[in-house]
């Protein structure tokens, strides 16, 4: 809590720009601001953080979107820092709905990388060689984010979703689970996880982002690990298949496995039973007292 205060987490913006749907968040206004409730942002946050978890456990990927200034290097910083995509500069539309376009244009930014470290725009005529130099820095402002993306996210976190609208109405159409920090102006129903907070300031947006990051990062720690346990376990030879080769071995040898074999309280039962029936007679074994006469 002490965290988000300081971040400035609570403020919203002022209250002639408020969204009603938001009005279940805030807490109260001061001197025309609207003032976020940290109670429920704080609880909406660990909620997000749970389902975020989740779906990097499951091997989803996730997008990381924030295009406005406050946003740019916390997007890049933070999706690098848990192997993620992302995108911070103008989003294009079609990014998801018309993937198989936007995938032809990585393709061609990444044949352009491989041709100029190749030192392929040295051997060309200059105003070639600049107008592809041009075109390269032109694409990798827009797709370096998305350059390993082969195929649409499971989830997305966005910032700003009034200023991400495109964005959102993609992921809505494509059935993209959606996590937002959304600040009093903002629509919370278009969400799929909202997080009341102030999506203005470069600290409040660091804060939620980071632990959005670090969400996946566990996430992705839980999958690793229960894949190299079933790795393991599929590697150990299994007790039920193991066979002994009993034609080289003699008499007490055998004896010696057919015991070790045999379970301690199955031979606790035979031992018990063996001894009770050596301490009771047989039938008709008691012989009468003989009388002297």
């Amino acid at each position: 809590m002490k965290s988000l205060l300081e971040a400035g987490v609570h403020f919203g913006h002022q209250t002639r720009r408020w969204n009603p749907r938001m009005k279940r968040y805030i807490f109260t206004q001061r001197n025309g601001i609207h003032i976020l409730d940290l109670q429920q942002t704080l609880g909406l946050i660990n909620d997000a953080y749970s389902a975020m978890v989740q779906v990097a456990a499951e091997g989803g990927k996730i997008l990381f979107v924030g295009t406005k200034k406050q946003a740019q290097e916390v997007m890049q910083t933070e999706a690098d820092r848990c192997g993620m995509w992302y995108v911070n500069q103008r989003w294009l539309g079609g990014t998801l709905t018309n993937f198989q376009t936007i995938q032809t244009r990585i393709k061609y930014m990444l044949d352009l990388q491989e041709k100029r470290d190749q030192g392929y725009f040295r051997l060309l005529p200059k105003k070639e060689a600049v107008r592809l130099t041009d075109t390269l820095n032109r694409l990798e402002k827009y797709f370096t984010g998305l350059k390993d993306m082969t195929a649409p996210p499971q989830a997305m976190f966005v910032v700003d979703i009034a200023k991400e609208d495109i964005c959102i109405a993609e992921a809505r159409k494509m059935g993209i689970k959606i996590f937002s920090i959304v600040d009093t102006d903002c629509d919370p129903s278009l969400i799929d996880h909202p997080i009341p907070g102030n999506d203005d300031a470069v600290r409040s947006i660091r804060l939620i982002t980071n632990r959005m990051a670090s969400a996946i990062l566990e996430g992705t720690a839980q999958r690793e690990a229960l894949i190299a346990e079933a790795s393991i376990s599929s590697e150990e030879p299994s007790d039920d298949t193991t066979t002994i080769d009993s034609s080289n071995l003699s008499d007490e040898e055998l004896e010696q496995i057919a015991v070790e074999s045999m379970p301690l309280e199955e031979l606790g039962q035979l031992m018990e039973q063996a001894s009770s029936y050596r301490t009771e007679p047989s039938e008709g074994s008691e012989q009468e007292p003989s009388q002297e006469g």
